[in-house]
């Protein structure tokens, strides 16, 4: 099963500090082993995107990028032989979003070409590797331009829920119509920087916490001695970070999203779960 992180800060300057204090709580592999990661994060008005092989151990502290990011979503995942590692790996991009998905539809390759049809010309070119994940992209960058919000830096939430919500439940309706029996397993997820969503449909979880400001952060050297004076301290206080996560090492201080619920995250940092997918 893959593996998906996500993050949201209130303090792009300390996105690599609240990654370090997932230590102990989250997983990074799956079973089996990943043999493709990618990792997203964004630096001013540009998202970067890495795709690498996976070799070895994966850290939380490799994956904070080496500036200051208000958003990052990193996936794990097992890619079959003969598929291209920079074509297949999640997380995708599309101007500002990145986009992951966990699990998938049994029999998936009959639904392929008749969702490929329901896309505009420009969408379907941007198809180009072989898994259900990119497609499933495209539908939800298709229903965000139905909307005519698909680059909106004032896109709420609420919306960006809903459509996600809306991807998943219209795929597994053209799973239902194509004769699937199995129920599909759609946990997706996505970030345009300034908001984070994340749905759940299926047996697989998926968990959310928010990480509340404290004065302390080990890699800043920061500890209840460091002087009230020193900006990092105040700065450490008003942090906080809503996290997504769909493996845990430990469970204690996160939140399971129900089964067909979406989690939505602004600016603000607030956390809504409502049913929706």
């Amino acid at each position: 099963m893959s593996v998906i992180l996500a993050a949201l800060t209130s303090d792009p300057n300390l996105l690599r500090c609240e990654l370090h204090r997932l230590q102990g709580q989250v997983l990074l592999q799956g079973e089996p082993r990943a043999n493709a990661v990618g990792v997203g994060a964004y630096a001013q008005e540009e998202v970067l995107l890495q795709r690498f092989a996976s070799s070895g151990e994966l850290t939380l502290d490799s994956l904070a990028p080496p500036h200051e990011s208000e958003a990052l979503l990193f996936h794990s995942g097992q890619l079959p032989v003969g598929l291209s590692l920079e074509e297949n790996t999640q997380p995708f991009r599309a101007r500002r979003w990145l986009f992951a998905h966990q699990g998938g539809v049994q029999g998936f390759e009959p639904l392929r070409a008749p969702l490929l049809e329901s896309l505009p010309d420009h969408l379907r070119r941007q198809v180009r590797g072989g898994t259900e994940g990119e497609l499933l992209f495209a539908i939800f960058l298709r229903r965000l331009r139905d909307l005519g919000r698909t680059e909106d830096p004032r896109l709420e939430p609420e919306v960006a829920g809903r459509v996600l919500a809306d991807t998943a439940r219209e795929v597994a309706q053209a799973a239902a119509r194509a004769g699937v029996t199995r129920t599909p397993t759609l946990n997706l997820v996505a970030t345009n920087g300034t908001l984070l969503v994340a749905t759940r449909s299926g047996e697989h979880p998926l968990f959310y916490t928010r990480l509340e400001g404290a004065a302390e952060c080990a890699l800043c050297e920061v500890t209840p001695a460091t002087p009230e004076t020193q900006p990092a301290v105040g700065a450490h206080r008003r942090r906080r970070t809503v996290v997504v996560a769909s493996a845990l090492k430990r469970s204690a201080g996160w939140v399971e999203l129900a089964h067909g619920h979406t989690l939505t995250v602004g600016t603000d940092l607030q956390l809504h779960a409502r049913p929706g997918a």
